[in-house]
């Protein structure tokens, strides 16, 4: 049986697939995000729960998961790290896929695969009572028959993983090279969208893709995805949860109390 989630369906399609970064543990939040005006859909395809830098622990897992399958999108989580019980703790809780930060090496990725997917494959421990709940229509069976096809997402976000990029891109059982800017930046001491920056950044690019893999990034707003999904990537954080109700209230305060929008207040 083929797992069809929203987003492994999206990137088989060979399309564009977006996203946004969920970093509240609102269940709500989500949903009314999703949900679009009138009750309509939006063409969001995935969700990532941030678990590593946002206020959701794995206490939340299970009603974020539900809230965003149930909407027609994927939650994909991000472990606070590669171990393996925080990989097992989120697919349990439905997750569609996983995301870990600061892959350095193919061997961090080959355990990070190991601890995602069950014999013989990796090593994950079975007990998907909960799983299935987040995938509307499978069953506890289809689950069983379809989990391995949950995605697996590594960051490369340091030097070492850049340098690493191409043997990364190669193991087996890695869907997804996901680029971290902001610690990318920081961790090789370079200025965000410089030009060693950049090159960094296509270079994982170009390696996702020589090893038919597929590549993503996180994105600012939506002028950055837009230039991100012309240069090829094909899973695209378009913004912040947090990001976006500031930037759209203080513009909203900035309009009712006259002032310009470009002041920084």
């Amino acid at each position: 049986m083929t797992l069809n989630s929203p987003i492994n369906a999206t990137l088989q399609k060979g399309a564009t697939a977006f996203g946004f970064w969920l970093t509240l543990p609102s269940s709500a939040l989500a949903k009314t995000i999703l949900h679009g005006s009138s009750g309509s859909s939006t063409s969001f395809q995935w969700v990532l729960i941030d678990a590593e830098h946002g206020l959701i622990s794995d206490n939340h897992y299970y009603d974020l998961t539900n809230a965003i399958g149930s909407e027609g999108a994927s939650p994909i989580v991000r472990v606070p790290s590669a171990e393996e019980w925080m990989i097992k703790r989120a697919l349990d809780a439905g997750a569609h896929g996983v995301m870990t930060p600061m892959c350095h090496t193919e061997t961090d990725a080959a355990n990070i695969v190991k601890f995602a997917k069950y014999p013989p494959l990796g090593s994950r421990g079975y007990g998907p009572m909960f799983a299935p709940h987040a995938f509307p229509g499978v069953s506890g069976s289809d689950y069983d028959e379809s989990s391995q096809q949950t995605l697996v997402a590594v960051q490369i976000e340091s030097p070492q993983g850049v340098e690493n990029v191409e043997k990364i891109a190669k193991v087996a059982g890695v869907d997804v090279l996901f680029i971290g800017p902001f610690d990318l930046s920081k961790q090789m001491g370079v200025t965000r969208g410089g030009p060693e920056h950049e090159a960094a950044i296509q270079r994982a690019l170009t390696a996702a893709h020589a090893a038919n893999k597929k590549a993503a990034i996180f994105c600012t707003d939506g002028n950055d995805a837009l230039a991100r999904a012309k240069q090829g990537f094909d899973m695209i954080s378009v913004n912040t949860d947090v990001g976006v109700l500031r930037t759209g209230m203080l513009n909203e305060l900035n309009i009712a109390s006259e002032r310009s929008t470009d002041t920084g207040n």
